[in-house]
């Protein structure tokens, strides 16, 4: 059973809704991370949809997960759930528009014997730090950082924008839609938390040690950003000081970088000033 060390969920702009959760239950963590299009009218939630999809699945994963075996099983009856709850509220034209669905990033893990089982959708991390020290990192948010970051910095420079701003921008909403569109006409369902089911058969997952006095430390891109966008730690490091200090003092070293040393987003390119910001510390 997960002992809670610690856990943070600031939203990125104190105007905006957080669509970020994070929670546990028995051997069973996780961390979600959603997103709409941008301009999407709200039909379940009064700012956000993709904050409810995520407060629904936290809810749903505490009360299945203590009973679940599989991680890709439990997820794809989640997504079921919340197909029903939505269409059950959501009018008949927007039950299949998959551009105006709410998408989530997930990292969900379990802890069975002497291992640690890991599925995830995007980018949403794991950090690993075994009782030597070693600290192992899974899922793969550093390449799909790469990838956003070099797109923002190509976006942002077109459109002569800074992040946030970007969002809002005929060059980023015309971009993202085609992204959706292809995704939608490819008939694969993109792999990502919705309301397509059939995604959790796209789940990468991943099976390290896992011995009695690990440290796991889940995280959503705002927070991991520290490592793998900002370089202010490594995985090792971060992990030190998170069990040192909390997490809370990484959340404003984040906060610093992002509003102080480079709100432009001219050093680190990215979508937004600040991103929703979310951890989860557990001991083994």
């Amino acid at each position: 059973m997960f002992t809670i060390l610690d856990k943070i969920s600031w939203p990125g702009r104190p105007d905006k809704a957080n669509e970020d959760v994070c929670g546990a239950s028995q051997d069973w963590a996780w961390v979600i991370d959603t997103s709409i299009f941008p301009g999407t009218a709200p039909v379940v939630h009064p700012e956000s949809d993709a904050a409810w999809l995520a407060a629904f699945a936290d809810e749903r994963l505490s009360n299945l997960a203590p009973q679940a075996e599989d991680g890709a099983a439990l997820i794809r009856h989640v997504m079921e759930e919340a197909r029903t709850a939505y269409r059950a509220v959501a009018p008949l034209e927007r039950h299949e528009d998959f551009v105006t669905w709410p998408l989530g990033a997930m990292t969900l893990v379990r802890r069975r014997g002497n291992g640690l089982d890991a599925w995830t959708f995007g980018d949403t991390t794991a950090f690993v730090r075994r009782p030597d020290g070693t600290v192992l990192t899974v899922g793969e948010a550093p390449d799909l950082r790469n990838f956003e970051a070099a797109k923002a910095a190509e976006l942002m420079q077109a459109a002569k924008s800074r992040p946030n701003d970007i969002l809002a921008e005929p060059v980023f909403l015309d971009w993202l839609g085609e992204r959706r569109e292809r995704q939608r006409r490819s008939g694969v369902p993109a792999a990502l938390l919705s309301f397509n089911p059939d995604a959790a058969d796209r789940l990468r997952h991943e099976s390290v040690p896992c011995e009695d006095g690990t440290v796991i430390l889940l995280a959503s891109d705002g927070f991991s950003a520290l490592v793998d966008l900002y370089g202010a730690f490594d995985a090792p490091s971060l992990m030190d000081v998170a069990i040192a200090s909390g997490l809370e003092p990484l959340a404003r070293k984040a906060r610093e970088i992002e509003t102080a040393v480079d709100p432009d987003g001219r050093r680190y390119p990215r979508f937004k000033q600040s991103d929703d910001t979310t951890a989860l510390l557990l001991r083994v």
